[in-house]
């Protein structure tokens, strides 16, 4: 298993250069079962690592381009009524894919982001009264651009909340810049990308996960930072339940991949800005300043 793990993120370093750390971070999230938000600028490979990550599984992929005229049944499907046999049959939408990139998720109104909620809390969708299982495993890879940037619609706490995590890819570096200009194309390079992880071997990956011991010491210091997000004035409102649940979920994948068995202070260190960061969004509680000193509470 570490093997593969390993090989993972050497294969996905190929592809999106100089963000080793981002591409831990989203695996981590995968190994989970949880869905990711990569939030940045137009360009920086956002879309080309949901692609990469989806190759190197072996999953089934579809890609959905969000705009502002984009329905509930453009993403979910519909009933079409069959002339031959007298009957409404339903056509499955893009959602039942097992990785699915909303891409750009935040050019669409509230009412198409909403049509996701179901289907990444339930792994179900439900259409006319009926409930439709998706194939597992079963992931959201969503990309968003910046608020401030013309045409977007900020998402409602309870869809960001759906997010195990949100990070950012950012600039690539010189020397990786200077690797990118001068290499090939990215696209070409992720279809000749073998598959390293099988989808049931990811499922028992994910498995085991849940399997990682997490200390009555440990808990009582995650209860500590969610109950410092609450009682800070920073925040005007702090992790949830399912907040905290998250934060003990990626660190126990982020443990996982470093081959411990157990979670330690240091792993939820390291997911906590990735983990929190979004879900303590409003206002100013979402600038790298207010995060820093998060994490500088669960540090010291």
């Amino acid at each position: 298993m570490q093997n593969a793990i390993n090989q993972l993120v050497d294969s996905a370093n190929q592809i999106i250069l100089g963000k080793d750390h981002k591409i831990r971070l989203a695996l981590c999230c995968l190994l989970a079962r949880g869905h990711l938000l990569i939030e940045d600028i137009p360009g920086v490979g956002k879309t080309t690592l949901a692609h990469t990550l989806a190759k190197l599984l072996g999953l089934h992929y579809q890609r959905i381009q969000f705009t502002s005229d984009i329905l509930p049944a453009d993403i979910l499907g519909a009933s079409v009524f069959d002339a031959k046999n007298l009957e409404f049959k339903f056509h499955p939408g893009p959602v039942f894919n097992q990785v699915v990139l909303a891409d750009e998720i935040n050019r669409a109104t509230p009412k198409a982001q909403s049509a996701l909620l179901e289907a990444m809390e339930e792994y179900q969708v439900t259409i006319e009264g009926k409930t439709y299982p998706l194939p597992q495993p079963f992931f959201v890879i969503a990309t968003q651009n910046p608020s401030h940037q013309i045409g977007t619609f900020p998402l409602p706490e309870s869809q960001l909340d759906r997010f195990l995590m949100r990070i950012e890819l950012g600039y690539p570096d010189a020397a990786a810049e200077r690797a990118l200009l001068a290499g090939e194309n990215r696209h070409q390079l992720i279809e000749s990308l073998p598959v390293v992880l099988s989808p049931d071997a990811l499922q028992k990956i994910q498995q085991a996960v849940t399997q990682v011991y997490v200390s009555d010491a440990l808990l009582d210091y995650c209860q500590a930072l969610i109950t410092f997000t609450r009682e800070s004035p920073e925040y005007p409102c702090g992790l949830s339940p399912r907040g905290g649940l998250a934060l003990l979920r990626a660190a126990k994948a982020w443990a996982f991949m470093a081959q411990r068995d157990a979670v330690i202070p240091e792993d939820l260190q390291a997911v906590l800005a990735a983990v929190a960061g979004h879900r303590l969004r409003s206002g100013n509680a979402n600038s790298d300043a207010t995060i820093a000193s998060l994490l500088k509470v669960a540090i010291h």
